[in-house]
């Protein structure tokens, strides 16, 4: 059971309890502001069951964040097999999505970079990337403040939205395995 802890943050597996905060948090305008529809209560439910059985399966996925010092759910933070294809594919993505109440404490980037050390020191993985579009300043932020790096030349279009749509065009972050202990010890 994979589990992952910072001082601050337990990252865990999904509980039943996490579904009606989650669901608030993915119908927050805010918070999907750059995805590219809000989600239903039911919508909201499939993607953590989604989360949950990519943890089950492969062992690392997006886990629920809790506080430890409360319990209290805050959203997610984790690492995610890209399931489409585009020029960086295959690969694993690191990704994030917390409540308004947990924005501007430093949470996303500690538990990603817990994630990053995860992935590159007990997974092995070679790369891991992250994505968003361009306006996206806070999770953009938080990609920089990781270490990761962004070259102009990767940004792509988005193969799961129409050609035409505002999200479309996507900025794409990177991190290889050999960067990682100078990029964790530059973000502390």
């Amino acid at each position: 059971m994979t589990e992952l802890s910072t001082s601050r943050l337990r990252l865990r597996h999904w509980r039943e309890s996490d579904l009606e905060p989650f669901a608030a948090l993915n119908a927050d305008q805010r918070v999907m502001e750059f995805m590219p529809t809000r989600l239903t209560r039911a919508e909201s439910d499939a993607a953590a069951e989604r989360s949950e059985a990519e943890i089950a399966r492969r062992g690392f996925g997006f886990w629920a964040v809790e506080l430890r010092a409360s319990a209290e759910f805050i959203g997610f933070v984790g690492l995610h097999a890209v399931s489409f294809e585009a020029h960086f594919t295959p690969c694993v993505e690191i990704g994030w999505r917390l409540g308004r109440a947990s924005w501007g404490q430093g949470f996303a980037t500690e538990a990603a970079r817990e994630c990053l050390r995860f992935g590159f020191e007990s997974l092995a993985l070679p790369e891991v990337v992250s994505f968003t579009v361009p306006l996206n300043r806070r999770s953009r932020a938080v990609m920089e403040r990781l270490g990761m790096r962004r070259a102009p030349s990767d940004d792509f279009e988005h193969p799961r939205l129409p050609a035409g749509h505002p999200l479309r065009l996507h900025v794409l972050y990177r991190m290889q395995r050999a960067e990682w202990p100078a990029a964790a010890v530059r973000g502390s």
